[in-house]
């Protein structure tokens, strides 16, 4: 890519767009970037120009018929600046979405490594979304277009592109014989309603207390998500500054507790602070693992061996974290969590069998002796920190951060794997998903286009006696949606799960 510097803070070109990227056929593409005011900017491609002129905030836009299928092509951009893009193709271009099971990469899943070696598919483009949030509707991302090969799809079973957006876009491409284009925008452990815009996520009538409480923030002017949080445990939290975290860390003073319990059980009345929680457990190797420690109040951030491996903000989400290999090790592994509740009682909330590391197929059991100590009692604290900080499970963040800055991109549809946030609020997300699917449509205005939702595997253990069954009312959810909601289908893949893994393996037969 050539490009000529230029003045505006903004990029003159969005960095939607870049060398190696798909374009949508069959219609005509949205262009847009930032400018001088006034200034004149032409999209031209294999003879195809549109302009479009730069208004008083900047922001230029133009929309421009694409040539035929294939290429690849170049597209130069024009006005006070210039932006030159290479190896540009036609196709199909797809959005994959949602929670961890859409993040996993292609090196987690089965036959990762052999996968990711045999990954070289050069009419498969793929572009990951930085993972971001926003009290309102960001402008740019951060993501690079690339063309499909295994080094752009990562040796990591996480950071990599997306298992599930891979191997569909490749059974697409194979079919349809056009390139195709994946943009992976997802993050793990996060909710329906934070991938929603707060207009959509508004209709659905119960968020407004989290809604207010974002808005309050933005007009107080509060920093981006995690800078205030951050600061007023550095603070008020002696065990932030100290490292708490620490392996090697004096544990002398520090008291044995049983676990899942809460900062109320080492003598904080009402419960509302902060609480560390230390325990050593020993393992056969230093193999990939995933920790499940349940819910927690309200906000957690999780350490092995000093390295922070997860960190949520919502008490109702069940903490199931992704250990990549070399974090553990053989032997002695210190994990470290961190409680903090500035208006509830901070702690687990879960049931004992609900806390374990799964490794190789065995859970290694977290319930039990810990050691814990109190870092704050919110009463001694005049000053009470924001909970919307850091919180990428809130209403609208999601949308804001790293949906919001792709649109109104020419697309063909998109794909979504999310749910396991939602667990315990079925009736609720049959409200949510709806939305959110008409929400995206409005604002990329591509139509009525295809959205595919994932149902969501099976996991855990058969029930033998009826019960709650959270999952399956999630699951009833999508159902219902792929039903009732034109142009959306579903892939049942109730038969592809892992008992003691959240985070089913098989990929392929999801994509």
């Amino acid at each position: 890519m050539l490009v000529a510097p230029m003045p505006p803070a903004l990029p003159f070109l969005s960095p939607a767009f870049g060398d190696h990227m798909v374009l949508q056929r069959d219609r005509a593409n949205t262009f847009w970037g930032w400018s001088t005011p006034g200034d004149r900017v032409t999209v031209e491609i294999e003879g195809q120009k549109a302009s479009g002129v730069a208004g008083t905030d900047g922001k230029w836009i133009a929309r421009v018929k694409p040539p035929k299928v294939g290429g690849p092509y170049k597209v130069l951009v024009s006005g006070a600046s210039k932006v030159e893009l290479d190896d540009v193709l036609v196709g199909d271009v797809w959005i994959c979405s949602g929670q961890s099971n859409m993040q996993m990469s292609l090196a987690g899943a089965v036959n990762g490594a052999a996968e990711v070696a045999a990954a070289n598919e050069p009419n498969i483009r793929l572009l990951t979304v930085g993972q971001a949030v926003g009290y309102a509707p960001l402008s740019t991302l951060n993501g690079k277009w690339a063309v499909c090969s295994p080094t752009s799809v990562s040796p990591d079973p996480w950071s990599g592109f997306s298992a599930v957006g891979y191997y569909f876009g490749r059974k697409l491409q194979r079919e349809l014989k056009v390139p195709i284009g994946l943009i992976n925008a997802s993050w793990g452990g996060t909710s329906g309603e934070a991938w929603a815009s707060r207009e959509a996520i508004a209709t659905v009538g119960d968020f407004d207390p989290q809604l207010a409480e974002i808005a309050a923030s933005q007009k107080a002017g509060e920093p981006a998500f995690g800078t205030y949080a951050d600061r007023w445990l550095l603070k008020n939290d002696p065990g932030t500054p100290a490292h708490w975290e620490s392996p090697d860390l004096d544990e002398s003073d520090w008291k044995p507790t049983k676990v899942p319990n809460g900062i109320d059980d080492l003598g904080v009345k009402d419960g509302h602070g902060v609480i560390w929680y230390r325990k050593s457990i020993d393992l056969p190797s230093g193999d990939a693992a995933t920790l499940n420690l349940n819910r927690i109040a309200e906000t957690d951030t999780v350490w092995i061996n000093g390295q922070q491996v997860g960190s949520l903000t919502a008490d109702w989400a069940w903490r199931i974290y992704p250990i990549g290999a070399g974090v553990l090790k053989p032997g002695r592994n210190v994990i470290v969590v961190r409680a903090f509740d500035p208006r509830n009682r901070a702690g687990f909330l879960g049931k004992p069998e609900e806390l374990f590391l799964s490794q190789g197929g065995t859970n290694h059991s977290l319930a039990g002796e810990w050691k814990a100590k109190v870092g704050v009692d919110v009463k001694d604290i005049s000053t009470k920190p924001y909970d919307t900080e850091s919180n990428p499970t809130l209403p609208s963040v999601l949308y804001n951060g790293m949906i919001a800055p792709l649109t109104p991109l020419a697309i063909r549809g998109a794909i979504w794997y999310q749910g396991e946030t939602n667990w315990g609020r079925g009736e609720q997300y049959r409200r949510v998903l709806p939305a959110l699917i008409a929400d995206w449509r409005k604002q990329f205005g591509q139509g009525d286009f295809p959205f595919y939702i994932v149902s969501l595997a099976n996991f855990q253990a058969k029930a033998v006696n009826p019960g709650d069954e959270y999952l399956a009312e999630v699951r009833e959810a999508q159902a219902l949606t792929a039903k009732n909601v034109k142009h959306s289908g579903l892939a049942v893949t109730i038969d592809v799960g892992e008992a003691d893994d959240i985070h089913p393996k098989d990929k392929k037969t999801v994509g």
